[in-house]
């Protein structure tokens, strides 16, 4: 891991520790993979580094950008074959800074942890593994999420 990553990991671990988070670092290495490490349009423009689709009654702004999201299902098209990810607009939520970014990441997770029994054992788990794998299972469209952040999370710890 170079330092530009660790450094924003080291921020973002920061911010998510002010936030409150369950598990920081984790939910820094989270970020890393939905932000590419704080440089996406999202991140840098919103400091939105979880890809926060805006909330039915918003709270922050809102910024309206194309996303490539998972279906599924491959179908064969006229000019041959879909892998399942198809590209739609969307309204993404605008935040001040990295800290109201993860405290309404968990305040999203709270809130919808009665509906989605994933982030609910996410919330519940006793350790950053177990975690990622619970609230990947719903947050995502990619389905190797998990893997991922628990990839950069390793990568992470070594020093």
């Amino acid at each position: 891991m170079d330092n530009y990553k660790r450094q924003f990991i080291d921020r973002a671990s920061l911010e998510a520790t002010r936030a409150n988070h369950v598990f920081p670092t984790m939910a820094a290495c989270e970020a890393a993979l939905e932000s590419s490490f704080g440089t996406s349009k999202l991140a840098i423009e919103d400091f939105n580094l979880f890809g926060m689709k805006q909330h039915y009654h918003p709270i922050y702004g809102t910024h309206i950008l194309p996303t490539r999201e998972w279906v599924g299902i491959s179908k064969d098209t006229k000019d041959g074959k879909q892998d399942g990810w198809v590209t739609i607009n969307a309204s993404w939520v605008k935040y001040p800074s990295y800290t109201e970014c993860f405290i309404d990441r968990m305040n999203t997770l709270r809130r919808l942890s009665s509906s989605y029994p994933h982030y609910k054992a996410a919330l519940e788990a006793t350790d950053p593994i177990v975690y990622v794998k619970e609230v990947s299972a719903t947050w995502s469209t990619d389905p190797k999420r998990a893997e991922k952040v628990i990839s950069i999370y390793k990568d992470y710890l070594k020093m």
